[in-house]
């Protein structure tokens, strides 16, 4: 911005120089003007950043099989909005079948010998409490009573997981959202090997693509003006007259580098709810930075440091010993949010401290130091100021006669 304003600065004192020798050799002789003024105001401080980013889903789930066999029945495909506990697929029920029916057939028996079991136990308690058996005897009628009831359990175990097994056979929705892909068909054999993590085949990918989120790229210089919460315009090629709206959710710590150029990944979740934006769809970001209505601003190209406020204060005619007077005081904050700004007063030009806060660039808010009254000089830098005389020289001497 500093570079844009110099330009400017050089522009117009390129002019005045050019039309003032081009006139009588008096205008060719007048003083130019190096600066300008202008009051310090209220004013809406406003700053963007832009971005290029891609559309993705906030969160996916792949919908995988637990039961092995071969797929009798895919109950939606691509692009389709499912429901929360809609089947989405059928495995061949055979085998889990026949096991939950062995499975029946072997807890009933273990059962039919625990009531044999326990019947012998009531006997055998009996007698040995009126001591006509032996102690071995009826331990070894509580041991196999204790072996009846432990087979009860482990049969019951066995015929509970062969119906589940069963109802893995049909694959449900485990939320609400749209398929955005399938990689399988009907008639094909899939083996899901449940004990291994992960395992299984993936029947579908599905997506709640009510709200998608957007993937920009911002540059490391910018990434610092950027926080949770900011509002964000995107456009998409697909919809050039429509702007959506979104938030910043997150910006991820871990920078991409490509070509040399350092970008970090910033978040922006976005209602998706007309079902507009697309997964995948390039997109262009504002992400706006400021919006602030401040009390009172000044330009950014009015603001002086300790390194060139001699240069600046030469061209308005400020003593090196008024300038050395004014910088005995110490100032906290000193070129971060502290500067000078040379003001207009009765006296004529006056150095004074400033304290800022945000700025837009071409403007900062000002928080103390100045009122509205005040007017300020802006000025070109030192080395502008500099190349201005050298030129303004050369000038004269290309157009002076005699």
């Amino acid at each position: 911005m500093e570079t844009i304003m110099n330009k400017k600065f050089l522009s117009a004192s390129l002019l005045v120089l050019v039309l003032s020798s081009c006139g009588s050799d008096n205008k060719a002789n007048e003083e130019t003007t190096f600066y300008k003024k202008e009051s310090v105001n209220q004013k809406k401080l406003e700053l963007s950043i832009e971005a290029s980013g891609i559309i993705e889903a906030i969160s996916s789930v792949e919908i995988k099989s637990k039961a092995s066999g071969e797929i009798l029945l895919l109950g939606a495909e691509v692009g389709d909005l499912v429901n929360k506990g809609s089947i989405l697929g059928q495995i061949d029920q055979r085998t889990p079948k026949n096991i939950l029916d062995q499975a029946k057939s072997d807890l009933e028996a273990s059962r039919v010998r625990l009531e044999n079991a326990k019947s012998q136990y009531d006997r055998g308690k009996e007698l040995h409490d009126n001591g006509s058996i032996s102690d071995k005897d009826y331990e070894d009628i509580q041991e196999s009573y204790a072996q009846a009831k432990s087979s009860v359990v482990r049969t019951e175990v066995s015929y509970e997981n062969a119906k589940i097994a069963l109802d893995d056979t049909i694959v449900r929705s485990p939320v609400q959202g749209t398929i955005i892909s399938r990689p399988v068909e009907v008639g094909q054999v899939i083996s899901s090997p449940t004990s291994a993590v992960g395992g299984g085949t993936i029947l579908m990918t599905m997506a709640d693509l009510s709200k998608v989120r957007v993937r920009a790229l911002v540059d490391e210089i910018d990434v610092g003006k950027v926080s949770i919460g900011q509002i964000v315009s995107i456009k998409v090629a697909a919809y050039r007259d429509k702007e959506f709206f979104g938030t910043v959710s997150k910006i991820e710590p871990l920078a991409k580098v490509e070509q040399n150029v350092t970008t970090f990944p910033v978040l922006i979740d976005i209602d998706n709810n007309e079902n507009l934006l697309l997964l995948g769809m390039n997109t262009d970001v504002v992400i706006e930075v400021l919006n602030k209505n401040v009390t009172l601003s000044t330009p950014t190209m009015s603001l002086r440091t300790r390194k060139d406020i001699y240069s600046a204060a030469t061209i308005l005619n400020i003593s090196k010993e008024t300038i050395d007077n004014f910088l005995t005081e110490k100032v906290d904050g000193e070129n971060f949010n502290r500067f000078i700004v040379i003001k207009d007063s009765k006296k004529g030009p006056e150095l004074t401290w400033v304290k800022i806060g945000v700025s837009d660039l071409s403007y900062v808010e000002v928080l103390t130091g100045l009122t509205q009254k005040d007017t300020v000089f802006i000025l070109p830098s030192k080395s502008l100021f500099d190349y201005q005389q050298r030129f303004k020289e050369r000038v004269s001497a290309s157009f002076s006669f005699g």
